[in-house]
């Protein structure tokens, strides 16, 4: 597998209201633009991608339903790390024994990623996002 950069970043939200308050008020940072309650930016330096994800469209967006499964750990975070080849590094890491979240697929917005879900609660995506290139 060759990862080829960080792709983004996003910490995963419970108060999406509490969430902005620190990220984009207290912070500054540059978190210009939104889908829903998912609001992020591609202008901050050293991030090629920076939002704040709320849980809710993250258990949509890997499990197809609004609530995080019970039997698995609640993520506070998801990186994801830009490949060649999604569905080669998807397999490689379900060889090396890692168990995959939803298999390999191409979001709404364009993006082709898996995901899996490191034991300590990190969203991990291998991924190819076209913009990016």
């Amino acid at each position: 597998m060759k990862v080829l950069f960080v792709a983004s970043f996003s910490p995963i939200v419970a108060d999406p209201k509490a969430a902005r308050r620190l990220f984009i008020d207290g912070l500054d940072l540059p978190l210009d633009q939104s889908q829903g309650d998912y609001v992020y930016g591609d202008k901050l330096a050293g991030s090629k991608h920076f939002g704040l994800w709320p849980l809710e469209e993250a258990a949509r967006s890997c499990f197809g339903v609004d609530t995080w499964p019970a039997h698995l750990r609640v993520p506070q975070a998801s990186v994801e790390f830009e490949v060649e080849d999604v569905a080669a590094a998807a397999a490689e890491l379900v060889g090396k024994g890692h168990e995959l979240i939803h298999p390999v697929r191409t979001e709404p917005w364009g993006q082709t990623i898996a995901r899996v879900l490191s034991p300590d609660g990190l969203v991990v995506g291998v991924c190819y996002t076209p913009w990016m290139h």
